[in-house]
């Protein structure tokens, strides 16, 4: 039985999510850098220009028992076939948990039957193990290689032998 669950972000998400934009340990695999200091109104502002893009579906990742707020896993550039994936774990205390892969599976079987796409990739850094290990774990493939980062595909095929 599932732990979490997904729901659309919201402005109020800014509240808990910029403490994380601020944290470097949550960013260390990716190419996110941080440059100045991010505050709550700062992050309302960034919510508030994404989460009505027609073009990506942006989830909250929230724990069934209490309600809070841990991650966010997304679909963007979404466009007829395919989409740009991401996802994290913002909340340290919930790393390691198998929550990644569970909302992994959810927002990918969102991606393939409710909005039809044919593949949905992604770019993770080749030393950050424990995504790799979620994203091999759900189906993701590495296609190539550039830089530090990989990136990886998944088709609707793969994703079938979760169900």
């Amino acid at each position: 039985m599932s732990q979490i669950y997904l729901r659309p972000l919201e402005l109020k998400d800014a509240e808990v999510s910029y403490q994380w934009r601020n944290d470097p340990e949550v960013w260390t695999y990716t190419k996110f850098v941080l440059k100045n200091p991010i505050t709550p109104d700062i992050e309302r502002q960034w919510l508030s220009n994404k989460i009505n893009l027609a073009n990506e579906k942006r989830f909250a990742i929230c724990l069934k028992e209490s309600n809070k707020y841990i991650g966010n896993i997304q679909l963007i550039n979404i466009d007829a076939d395919s989409a740009e994936f991401h996802l994290f774990i913002g909340d340290k205390a919930y790393w390691g948990k198998g929550l990644g892969y569970e909302a992994s599976v959810m927002v990918l079987k969102y991606a393939f039957y409710n909005l039809n796409l044919k593949h949905v990739f992604l770019e993770v850094h080749a030393d950050n193990a424990a995504a790799y290990s979620i994203y091999r774990k759900v189906g993701f493939e590495t296609i190539s290689r550039e830089s530090e980062f990989l990136k990886m595909v998944i088709n609707p095929a793969i994703l079938q032998k979760l169900s």
